[in-house]
């Protein structure tokens, strides 16, 4: 067993460095964290149209936060099924509710979303945005369709930020909007993108892959940490004509509807003897579904669309919004999970 699988094996807590807590050699502020695209890149460039961040993030501190996840950044920028313009004017308000109309709608119980990987390259990212977060505890998402894509972001990253400044990269090798069977790949960019990283590496899970052989395949590959779970692929059809309601066809799940799968997939990895520190994301809002999720197995939280999506008139009660968050990170702060 390698240093690093060893390092892995279980979460423990440096008390003889700054407060926080360690998953692996991940080290996070707090076990509540941010999920992956929910607040863009960390940061916004217009303060009335922030495309990319929830309006629910004004009300709350970002910095506080175990780790803020970024949206998954590829090599090159990408459209995907929405946009990479991130100045949205008042005026061009219709035009950006139309786009996000085909790329997310509110479902029963949640969100299906197929925002595609949407966003500016790693380039950009790095030159433009991560600078300007450096307040925060950042896990970088990444994503691409092949391992030498991987090799190539995790050497940007290499050159842009030295070891220790961020968290961790996390590795999607999941999302079904994008139309690819990362099954083809994940061995591959495991076994050559991982070794190369100065940072921890995060595997995110899908519950629509093998994920236990996924995690086993992470442990092997001296990955640091899972996130648990991606969105569940899923589709909608327009009743009266019965064409999907989002431009890409599938989209994926997210939100309380997705809670139970969460819950059951840190389970049975568990139960599978994984050992890996987990990340559980999936339908969180309360402490109570934090607890949930901690009992189940995980080692931190992530708060997604659950907690910062709304209906568009729902964003008026955003400053409500950010005080239920802020409350829960001030439980989360001082909260230690049941041991194993």
């Amino acid at each position: 067993m390698s240093v690093a699988q060893e390092r892995n094996l279980h979460l423990v807590r440096d008390e003889s460095a700054e407060p926080g807590v360690r998953l692996g050699d991940i080290r996070l502020r707090n076990r509540l964290v941010t999920s992956s695209s929910l607040l863009g890149y960390g940061v916004a460039n217009a303060k009335v149209m922030a495309y990319g961040m929830s309006p629910i993030s004004n009300f709350v501190p970002l910095e506080r936060f175990g780790a803020v996840t970024t949206r998954t950044v590829t090599v090159e920028p990408r459209e995907g099924h929405f946009t990479t313009k991130d100045d949205w004017e008042l005026r061009e308000l219709p035009g950006l509710l139309k786009r996000y109309g085909q790329a997310l709608r509110q479902v029963d119980g949640g969100w299906l979303n197929a925002f595609g990987w949407c966003n500016v390259g790693i380039d950009a990212y790095l030159r433009d945005y991560y600078p300007r977060t450096r307040a925060q505890n950042t896990i970088m998402s990444i994503g691409g369709f092949s391992a030498e894509e991987f090799v190539t972001l995790v050497d940007k990253v290499n050159e842009a930020v030295p070891a220790g400044e961020i968290a961790a990269l996390e590795f999607n090798v999941s999302c079904h909007n994008v139309n690819f069977d990362f099954n083809q790949i994940i061995e591959g960019v495991l076994a050559e993108a991982v070794p190369r990283s100065n940072h921890p590496v995060i595997l995110k899970l899908s519950p629509d892959y093998d994920y236990v052989a996924h995690a086993r395949l992470a442990a092997k590959h001296g990955v640091s940490a899972l996130t648990a779970i991606n969105t569940v692929k899923g589709l909608r059809l327009d009743p009266e004509t019965g064409t999907p309601l989002l431009k890409n066809g599938f989209g994926g799940l997210s939100g309380r509807a997705i809670k139970p799968i969460g819950l059951r997939v840190v389970k049975e990895l568990r139960d599978a003897d994984v050992t890996l520190p987990i990340i559980a994301t999936g339908g969180i809002r309360s402490f109570d579904d934090c607890r949930e999720y901690f009992w189940a197995g995980a080692d931190a939280v992530s708060l997604g669309s659950a907690s910062w999506f709304a209906s568009y008139p729902g964003y008026a009660l955003s400053p409500i919004y950010g005080a239920r968050i802020r409350n829960l990170l001030r439980r989360i702060e001082n909260y230690t999970p049941p041991a194993r």
